[in-house]
């Protein structure tokens, strides 16, 4: 800002395009915007139209106009608009195919006879027969050259600022669609385009401007930054031609005959894979209004291209900003997309920190009930699949005698041996996987995680790990809004069976674990009955020791559904049989961690566990009540348990408080069985109500006030 009210700056007087660069970038800098740009865009557009004077050129202005119709595109009138385009293309299309002169230094030696400048050259060394453009090669360059070269690197904004329909004239909006068609076929006609108007007239030249560099890309460049230069116009012309074609298409025909050949000719080489993306965007926008089918180039780009170059970061966060951007097209009419997730989670796994948000909104899209077992898996064993990628990327670089085929007998010593190993080769080609294999079997990679856990303290690997849990958290929420009772027991079967087989990071499994449990609980709410269904394996996991000790979390959530769903309440099909299975699991497991042992070794489970299979040992019994005793003497013993010197010394004096105050109201409860059964039993209508509880298995406030009432007056308790 100005240090003074009375000094201010003004572009209305300056002649200098220099300084008026200066200027007007201190303009666009300070508050007002809009003014700012509108008077910077009246004032390079007076220069543009008049002659400069001598020794200014116009070079400075370009970035400025760029500048304005980034800030303010309303800024320029449609006459203004039409100044620029009759100048665009002169500077597009007649550009001097003459080599600059080289400028004198100044020097002593300085030659006073400069030789005469030769033509520019193709990037192959050949002279140039055709016009001048930013890929044509000379030694020095003309003022009208760069100015070339400026027009070209702005004229993508300016065609989708200035080019469409909405900022022509009036009088172009009342046209009758014959004289619409008409303008159409003059515009596809070259030898008429000086008869155009000023925006249709540009769009010709633009046209004629992207087909030139298109078989300027195809010529053998000398040296490497020309080669580089060449993928980067291409990618730029293509974007363009497509630009021009959604704004005029008459010119979608000629387009689509470039752009067949363009694809055939570079769809193998790797090299110019950031290219095939614009090309796959212009048949997604054209190859209906062309009558073509196009699948065969989504199939190339998600199955061959993802897997050969997911370690380039630029092509993985244009390949995912490609799909966010057609995310509705590609769900809606090609099966190909959701097909390929195996293959674009390999740009998530090397690239984790980076496009995280973008696979957030990818994700979703990508889920369907056909796809959702597979992805879950996927999922759990992202890490994994980021050191699968770095073992194949080291494999591929490896020396001649670190490739030699490996003895099937010896068992590998490394994962780069393990790749090319026979026992393991089916485990990597299915982690490694283009397209989804619903009916393949993950447990393949059992041994696989084994092994790949000698990597999973790379950087890249805990990056990615990082990830996971977000995503578990998307990918459930996502499910809940379609699955059906059938996915979901699938899903908590998957969710069961995966809690103890992850990737070799404790702080990973810990952070998954969490997730797991808290989604276990979503699933339940959504269908009670699979308590139920499911009592198989859900007993099956409650009692085995080793998931208390391994995976307290999940084991904890498992044991509070059993207690709040094992109820006729939420399914007629549960049975007093099934009910006492459960309680005599559960009871053996509530005996094992809380016998008595030396104090050296100490109690093996949090007090929360133990408070969880206290509770839900009581809703059970209170639904079939000849359990009632056995878990009330059960209860007594924990004062017991809890004063032990080898548990206190283990457990601090508030988690024993809380052991034995949840011990307390569970006894006073059960000494009216009637009122137990009403209190942990909830009806299934008032499900969404009593789902609102600590899912520790806290009482409820009622009840804690029973047990209150029961200790003041034990005299009026029956029996």
């Amino acid at each position: 800002m100005s240090p003074s009210n009375k000094l201010t700056l003004s572009c209305h007087e300056i002649q200098e395009t220099k300084l008026l660069s200066t200027v007007c970038s201190i303009l666009l800098a300070q508050g007002n915007k809009k003014a700012a740009a509108s008077a910077v865009g009246q004032r390079v557009i007076k220069l543009l139209e008049g002659r400069l004077p001598e020794g200014e050129n116009s070079r400075h202005l370009l970035p400025l106009l760029s500048q304005v119709i980034s800030v303010f595109p309303a800024s320029l009138t449609e006459d203004q608009t039409n100044v620029v385009n009759k100048r665009m293309v002169d500077w597009l299309r007649y550009a001097s195919v003459q080599q600059g002169v080289a400028q004198p230094s100044g020097g002593f030696f300085s030659t006073p006879r400069a030789r005469q400048p030769g033509p520019v050259t193709e990037v192959d060394g050949s002279i140039a027969t055709d016009f001048f453009t930013v890929l044509s090669v000379g030694q020095h360059y003309t003022e009208d050259q760069w100015l070339n070269m400026q027009a070209f690197s702005m004229l993508r904004k300016w065609l989708l600022c200035y080019g469409g329909e909405g900022t022509g004239s009036p009088n172009s909006d009342d046209r009758s669609e014959v004289e619409g068609s008409v303008m159409s076929m003059v515009s596809a006609t070259s030898t008429s385009s000086r008869l155009l108007p000023p925006k249709e007239r540009l769009r010709e030249k633009a046209f004629e401007y992207c087909q030139r560099l298109v078989e300027q890309s195809n010529r053998r460049a000398l040296r490497k930054p020309d080669g580089d230069l060449q993928k980067a116009c291409l990618i730029e012309a293509v974007t363009i031609m497509d630009i021009i074609c959604r704004q005029d298409s008459s010119y979608v025909y000629r387009t689509l005959s470039c752009l067949k050949i363009l694809h055939g000719r570079i769809s193998r080489d790797l090299t110019y894979a950031r290219t095939l993306l614009p090309i796959a965007q212009f048949f997604l926008n054209h190859s209906e209004t062309a009558a073509v089918d196009s699948e065969a180039v989504y199939k190339h780009l998600f199955t061959r291209i993802p897997a050969q170059l997911f370690h380039s970061p630029m092509l993985a966060f244009e390949f995912i900003q490609f799909c966010r951007d057609n995310l509705k097209v590609f769900t809606e009419n090609f099966s190909i997309f959701r097909q390929s997730f195996p293959n674009l989670f390999k740009f998530l796994a090397w690239n984790s920190p980076s496009l995280i948000l973008e696979f957030m909104d990818l994700l979703p899209a990508l889920l369907d009930p056909d796809t959702a077992i597979e992805m879950l898996h996927l999922l759990l064993d992202l890490p994994c699949l980021a050191a699968a990628l770095d073992v194949q990327l080291r494999s591929a670089s490896a020396s001649a005698s670190e490739r030699a085929a490996c003895d099937p007998a010896v068992k590998p010593s490394s994962c780069l041996e393990a790749f090319r190993h026979p026992l393991y080769r089916s485990s990597f080609q299915y982690l490694l996987r283009i397209e989804a294999a619903p009916g393949d079997s993950p447990e393949r990679l059992a041994p696989l995680r084994q092994l790949l856990g000698s990597v999973a303290n790379s950087p890249r690997v805990i990056q990615c790990a990082e990830t996971v849990p977000v995503l578990l958290q998307l990918f459930f929420n996502t499910a809940a809004e379609f699955a059906d009772k059938l996915l979901i027991n699938q899903l908590v079967l998957v969710l069961l069976e995966r809690s103890d087989q992850l990737c070799e990071l404790p702080a990973f499994k810990a952070d998954v674990h969490r997730v797991l449990s808290s989604q276990l609980l979503l699933l339940c709410r959504l269908h009670p009955s699979l308590v139920v269904e499911l009592s198989k394996e859900l007993l099956e996991f409650s009692g085995t020791v080793g998931n208390i000790q391994n995976k307290e979390d999940v084991y904890t959530y498992v044991v509070w559904a059993i207690g709040e769903y094992m109820s006729v309440s939420y399914d007629k099909r549960c049975t007093v049989e099934q009910i006492n299975r459960f309680f005599e699991a559960l009871e053996a497991m509530l005996f094992e961690i809380t016998q008595l042992r030396p104090a050296a070794s100490g109690p093996p489970s949090s007090p929360r566990v133990i408070t969880v299979l206290m509770t839900t040992l009581t809703k059970l019994a209170s639904r079939s009540q000849d359990l009632i005793p056995r878990v009330s003497l059960f209860l007594t013993k924990m004062r017991a348990f809890v004063q032990h010197p080898a548990t206190a010394s283990v457990y601090s004096e508030q988690d024993s408080e809380e052991i034995l105050t949840r011990a307390s109201e569970l006894t006073n409860l059960l000494k009216m069985p009637s009122v137990a059964q009403f209190m942990l039993t909830p009806m299934a209508e008032a499900a969404g109500a009593w789902s609102q509880r600590d899912a520790h298995a806290a009482l409820p406030a009622t009840m804690k006030m029973v047990s209150r009432l029961m200790e003041q007056g034990a005299g009026f308790v029956p029996g």
